[in-house]
């Protein structure tokens, strides 16, 4: 795949921040793009692992385990799509941070990559500026502090956001960090009406693929997660037109 002269901008030393030396999978075939992706991240603080397909991906995961997983959709062999549902079916790697990045940019796509369980989703050409700042934020997800108490216990629903685990009716739920950061919101202001455009504030401050459609996917997502029968939510529901509001069983 070839894009445009100047579609790409290395990053300079100002960029170079401390990242806690996290290591990042870079699951990309194109070898220019892979090793402006790994000079990027290198630069900015990273460990980088590359790979040109799947197949490797996840035993290696299992061997050392990634910060975040940045996967390309076209993939020779099985696609990124593919690779993302192993992982989030692989116990050990299923919360683990995935961006997708992708030179298929219909909203179908992007929706599938959520529903698949992406965390962000970044289209070709890119600005390595951007790309690095959406890794950052996609890791600080996981170490943002939380503004509710540690653990909300709200009906059969336990959310330890210490741990960032869920247990739903005495069983563990894995979610995505997205995932998690938004149901926790939401149970943490239990109750109130929040408009999509609230919850993405909340959730995705600098993540500007996501919509409020996106939403709508996180949401369904969720209740198959958590709700014993998510055609009928208890917790998480929709006021039509506005937004949703968790609702705390009395």
């Amino acid at each position: 795949m070839h894009f445009p002269a100047g579609s790409y901008e290395a990053l300079g030393d100002t960029d170079v921040a401390a990242a806690s030396r996290s290591l990042i999978f870079v699951v990309e075939d194109d070898g220019d793009i892979a090793r402006l992706i790994s000079h990027n991240l290198q630069a900015a603080g990273f460990d980088v692992q590359s790979f040109v397909s799947g197949g490797s991906v996840v035993s290696e995961a299992l061997r050392e385990m990634p910060s975040l997983v940045l996967l390309d959709v076209m993939l020779p062999g099985a696609d990124g799509f593919e690779l993302c549902r192993q992982i989030r079916q692989t116990p050990t790697l299923s919360s683990t941070p995935i961006i997708f990045l992708t030179a298929k940019t219909a909203e179908a796509d992007r929706v599938k990559g959520l529903e698949m369980g992406g965390d962000d989703y970044i289209t070709k050409p890119f600005s390595p500026r951007e790309l690095v700042a959406r890794v950052r934020s996609v890791l600080r997800g996981l170490r943002q502090p939380a503004v509710a108490p540690e653990v909300l216990r709200l009906g059969d629903l336990m959310i330890d956001a210490s741990s960032m685990t869920v247990l739903a009716q005495g069983r563990a739920v894995l979610t995505t960090v997205r995932e998690f950061r938004l149901l926790e919101y939401l149970a943490s202001h239990a109750g109130r009406v929040l408009t999509r455009d609230q919850l993405l504030d909340a959730v995705w401050k600098e993540t500007p693929f996501v919509t409020p459609r996106s939403i709508d996917v996180y949401v369904r997502r969720l209740r198959e997660k958590i709700e014993p029968d998510p055609r009928h939510p208890k917790y998480l529901k929709t006021l039509r037109g506005i937004g949703y509001r968790f609702e705390s069983p009395r």
